[in-house]
């Protein structure tokens, strides 16, 4: 190996890159990759949440404001996942109006029917993250892989030329620990997004569990509404073909 001047010696990341063996390179490619990756889903995630937090927050208007379930549903028409409790209340309801005097019973029905669609709604919120996580935990380790490689393939040329020269070994060294640095540049801001983003998962998740509450407080209010009718000898029916044609 023919031993360099300092004047020849480039130590910019490009020119290390392109030095580098094909082990390193792929693995510096690798990292790159996954840095991209990871703002692309910050960005993309970022915007989603931003737009989730703000339909969230005109559905638990449109719900406090709402005086029946009936109402409620019609006020949330446009604003999924507030509009899915509330059909997911108003189809339990009317399926269970055959059953006399079970109003208990039908707000834990509608409990459990609008927890399962909370957590499922949480799952979608946390969508594509996981692979953040994965970014964080693994770009540290196969960056690692790459400067134990470089390195040794360094010290394989040097043994292969005798050479010793402080200008054979510096480079190889560099551009293998270049891949550790591509590593922690890939890592450190992968664990620093995704916690950012389970913080703001939570937020949303709350504004769900928020519409939950106000959907159970719509229906209780329906079900008061029903009983004291009810006792003072009017009949209250519902009418299935309402549902139907929705």
């Amino acid at each position: 190996m023919p031993s360099l001047s300092p004047s020849a010696l480039s130590f910019s990341p490009w020119d290390m890159f392109m030095n580098a063996g094909p082990i390193v390179r792929c693995v510096m490619m690798l990292l790159a990759f996954a840095s991209v990756l990871t703002w692309t889903i910050f960005i993309a995630k970022s915007v989603e949440l931003f737009r989730v937090r703000q339909t969230l927050r005109k559905a638990e208007q449109a719900l406090e404001s709402a005086n029946t379930l009936d109402l409620g549903e019609e006020s949330t028409r446009q604003n999924g996942i507030a509009h899915t409790l509330v059909m997911a209340a108003e189809t339990e309801r009317v399926r269970s109006q055959d059953i006399v005097d079970d109003n208990e019973g039908l707000k834990e029905r509608i409990v459990l029917h609008l927890e399962r669609l909370e957590a499922a709604e949480g799952r979608r919120l946390m969508r594509g993250t996981g692979l953040l996580a994965t970014i964080g935990a693994t770009s540290p380790f196969i960056g690692l892989f790459g400067t134990v490689w470089g390195i040794m393939t360094s010290f394989t040329g040097i043994a292969a030329s005798k050479a010793t020269s402080l200008a054979v070994v510096a480079p190889g060294i560099a551009e293998a620990l270049l891949a550790t640095a591509l590593g922690l540049v890939a890592a450190i801001p992968a664990v620093v997004i995704y916690n950012h983003l389970a913080r703001q998962s939570a937020t949303c998740r709350a504004h769900v569990a928020d519409l939950t509450a106000l959907v159970m407080r719509l229906v209780s209010r329906d079900l008061g509404r029903m009983q004291a009718l009810t006792k003072t000898g009017q009949v209250v029916r519902f009418d299935p073909s309402r549902m139907a044609g929705e």
